[in-house]
């Protein structure tokens, strides 16, 4: 290689010569940095110069001031490079880089120009003005971005110092490079990408220049590149999203949660202050609250998980740089239920009153049973109490239905209050409860009924038309029309001298069930009155009930003792009716005189004669007593109280005189007492002219002196007969007796009976405002004395129970009227007729 440069450098230093002496001027060219003693050229002959001429002459260069780094040979006549030849030393960047030289040539003296180029080569590396350069870039630059650069030198020229740069792989940076034939050439740094100071806070770069010699050479230059910090980093939090759970229970002043950001940024750019932007619901602004510092947030309100079950803050950090970045996060917060929620019960529907004839599983409310909480907590339980007669049907849901699950009876229970119970699944349990109040619709299921199947009343006889006799009272559990009552006589009537209809004695009114007479009654003309009373109620269909009354004359004493006339007398037959007809008619007060005769000598106690008397009234009324009126004082007869036996009450003599005439008043005890009088003339004759007068008057009944007396005759006759009757009526009374233990025993053991429809085995005893009392068709005995005619009584006993109310009661308070009575038959009644005897 160094031959071909050598060979180079003389072909270039012949063609300069042959130009120099063409031109008169020499001209050599040589590279700098050419080695000492190199031959620059042959000055000597280029002059044309001899040989050894040049030293002869003293061919020499002249100095100019500075040292030219070449010299002569002054053997050879040559010129060599002498020292080092730098042309940048030498010209710097001027080019050519010529070095102009003056030869001196003596003998004779000439001057010759001599013109040295020192030829350029790559001997200069590329120089930056310094080895690190510093550059601050704000981050906030955008990509595009110039910055420039100063770029280096080289000594050399041409194209020995033509540049180019290069820079060190960069993401961030490029180079770009202006080259102007006017101006010098521009380096520019250009930012390709945004810088992050938070990433890469210092980018450090190597730029290198190439010259374009060969080799080529080059320079570097370290390029630090500090990012100047910007507001370019938002605040960040660790979580986008905050999830929170929180009891509904929890007290005012509790932690929520701390949220946390972080900034990048430095100063204030990296200083963060907290705030809530807003929330959902709406309401959460007033039940949290934020540390705007330390991103604490606590509970200042009450949370309730059944009204919101969960809230969504949105909070934001914001920083202090210019212009303020922030950033974002959500807190979720999940509310958990806590069993703070009594179950609630609500009536939906309610379909009341209820008739009491409704179907069993007849729905009567339909309700809604929910609990605002959840899970366990809002799983309820739901029943009834008390547990009858309804029941609770799920339907779907939280829906029930409360349904029918036995039969009503509204005469038994009117209105039910039913309380619907129920109970949650926390701990401990919540309960709640609905009180429910379902009234019975009535239906007319019940038909009116009276107190006493069978109604026993006693009327006193002579009463005025339109008096009140009973109150009948049929009950009807039944409400409004259902159990509004009509009364009604339905049948019935009295017996004996032909049918008459009860409708023609008595009649009920329509609407308060009085029994009222329509005409006065006679106790001599009807003494039992039975009929049915029929009570409709207003409902539809329309019930009935029906009550027996059994109406009962009760007698007044409104007739006076009659005298009968003697037994065995032609008016006999008839004598009893007679006599009863007679004293209703007010007849008998007064009669005639009667007639008898005593022996002489009779004893004490010996009857001669007996009066007899009926009263057409009954019991007291017609129990007769029979008083001596005259003579008064010791006379020589006496009357039996009861028996109207006048019998001698000492023996008889003749001072007694021929004849006693006796005045007997015959009275009965009703209240007044009436009184009826008798005069009996008695003659006082031998005992066989009484005994013959005895003997007649029992052989001749039609004997018209003593038929027309109400008198029995004779001490022996009369003896005989008295015997006679007092052997039948030992037997009566026996018979009596044995009778009464027989039906006391059958009464004891029988049946006890509840109607009276007509003659019959049994009575009812009822009340009245005259007494209680007892009758019997069947089992009325007939009590007589002596021959007269049987007569069949009543006894009135005291009362034993008040009168039904004058008035209805509530018939929810009104009491039952009293059951019936027991049962009196034959013995427990005693009929008497009159005359009565009582026992001595």
């Amino acid at each position: 290689m160094g031959e071909r440069w050598c060979a180079a450098v003389l072909r270039v230093l012949v063609l300069q010569a042959a130009w120099a002496l063409a031109g008169g001027q020499v001209r050599y060219s040589v590279a700098e940095e050419a080695k000492a003693g190199t031959v620059v050229g042959r000055l000597a002959q280029d002059l044309g110069l001899e040989a050894g001429e040049a030293e002869a002459r003293r061919l020499r260069l002249v100095a100019q001031g500075r040292r030219a780094s070449v010299e002569v040979s002054g053997a050879s006549g040559a010129l060599l490079v002498s020292s080092r030849l730098d042309r940048e030393e030498l010209c710097g960047k001027s080019a050519p880089c010529a070095l102009r030289l003056e030869v001196l040539l003596e003998r004779p003296l000439r001057v010759f120009h001599v013109e040295l180029e020192v030829t350029d080569i790559n001997d200069n590396a590329p120089i930056f003005p310094a080895a690190r350069k510093n550059l601050s870039i704000a981050e906030s630059s955008l990509p595009g971005s110039r910055f420039p650069l100063e770029g280096a030198t080289d000594a050399d020229i041409g194209a020995n110092a033509q540049l180019s740069y290069t820079l060190s792989p960069s993401e961030h940076f490029s180079l770009d490079l202006h080259r102007s034939e006017e101006y010098r050439e521009s380096l520019f740094l250009v930012l390709t990408k945004t810088l992050d100071r938070e990433t890469i806070p210092v980018h450090r770069l190597v730029l290198t220049a190439t010259d374009g010699g060969r080799p080529s050479l080059t320079g570097t230059m370290e390029l630090v590149i500090s990012v100047l910090d910007a507001n370019d980093n938002a605040p960040q939090f660790n979580q986008s999203v905050y999830k929170v759970q929180l009891p509904e229970s929890a007290a005012v002043g509790t932690l929520v949660v701390r949220v946390n950001a972080t900034d990048p940024d430095l100063g204030s750019n990296g200083e963060m202050t907290f705030s809530v932007t807003n929330t959902f619901p709406e309401n959460g602004m007033n039940i949290f609250l934020l540390n705007e510092r330390t991103g604490e947030i606590h509970l200042v309100g009450t949370v309730d998980y059944e009204d919101i079950r969960s809230y969504e803050i949105q909070v934001e950090a914001t920083d202090k740089g210019t212009p303020p970045l922030s950033g974002h996060c959500k807190v979720v917060l999940e509310v958990l239920d806590v069993n703070d929620n009594a179950p609630e019960v609500r009536v939906t529907s309610l379909s009341v009153p209820v008739a009491e004839d409704a179907s069993v599983g007849t729905v009567v409310a339909l309700l809604s049973v929910s609990d605002r909480d959840s899970g366990e907590n809002g799983r309820v339980r739901c029943w009834v109490w008390p547990a009858s007669p309804f029941g609770l049907e799920a339907t779907f849901a939280g829906s029930y239905s409360l349904v029918l699950r036995e039969a009503l009876d509204r005469e038994r229970v009117s209105e039910y209050e039913v309380e619907v119970r129920a109970e949650d699944g926390g701990a401990p349990a919540l309960r709640a409860s609905r009180g429910l109040r379902v009234p019975v619709s009535d239906v007319n299921d019940n038909a009116p009924a009276f107190a006493q199947a069978v109604y026993t009343v006693l009327a006193r006889e002579n009463n005025a038309a339109g008096a009140e006799l009973a109150r009948l009272w049929a009950r009807d559990p039944d409400e409004a029309g259902n159990g509004r009552v009509s009364y009604s006589v339905w049948e019935g009537g009295a017996g004996g001298g032909g049918w008459r209809a009860a409708s023609s004695y008595v009649s009920v009114d329509a609407e308060s069930g009085r029994l009222w007479a329509l005409r006065p009654l006679d106790y001599e003309e009807l003494q039992v009155l039975q009929f049915e009373v029929r009570a409709v109620d207003a409902g539809e269909p329309p019930l009935c009930g029906n009550a027996t009354v059994q109406l009962f004359v009760l007698d007044e004493n409104d007739n006076a003792p009659a005298l009968l006339p003697p037994a065995g007398s032609a008016p006999e037959a008839g004598g009893v009716a007679a006599a009863e007809a007679a004293a209703a008619a007010g007849a008998g007060a007064e009669s005639g005189t009667l007639w008898a005769w005593a022996a002489w000598g009779a004893p004490a106690g010996q009857v001669v004669a007996k009066i007899r008397a009926v009263d057409a009234d009954s019991g007291y009324n017609a129990w007769l007593r029979y008083e001596l009126w005259e003579p008064r004082g010791k006379g020589p007869f006496r009357v039996g109280l009861y028996s109207g036996e006048v019998s001698t009450a000492r023996a008889l003599d003749e001072a007694d005189g021929p004849r006693q005439r006796l005045l007997i008043v015959v009275r009965d005890h009703g209240e007044p007492a009436r009184s009826a009088t008798a005069t009996l003339s008695v003659s006082l004759v031998e005992a066989a002219e009484a005994a013959a007068a005895a003997a007649a008057g029992s052989s001749s009944s039609s004997s018209v002196s003593r038929s027309a007396l109400g008198v029995e005759l004779g001490p022996g006759a009369a003896s005989a007969a008295t015997n006679v009757w007092l052997v039948v009526a030992i037997c009566a009374v026996s018979s009596l007796f044995l009778l009464a233990v027989v039906l006391y025993g059958a009464s004891r053991w029988a049946p006890r009976a509840a109607v009276l429809s007509g003659p019959g085995p049994t009575t009812l005893v009822c009340a009245s405002e005259v007494g209680s009392w007892s009758y019997s068709q069947r089992h009325s005995r007939s009590l007589c004395v002596a021959d007269g005619a049987a007569k069949s009584d009543l006894m009135v006993f005291s009362p034993n129970f008040p009168p039904p109310p004058p008035g209805p009661t509530p018939k929810d308070t009104q009491p039952e009227p009293s059951a019936l009575l027991d049962t009196v038959s034959g013995p427990s009644f005693i009929p008497f007729s009159a005359p009565f005897h009582p026992p001595s």
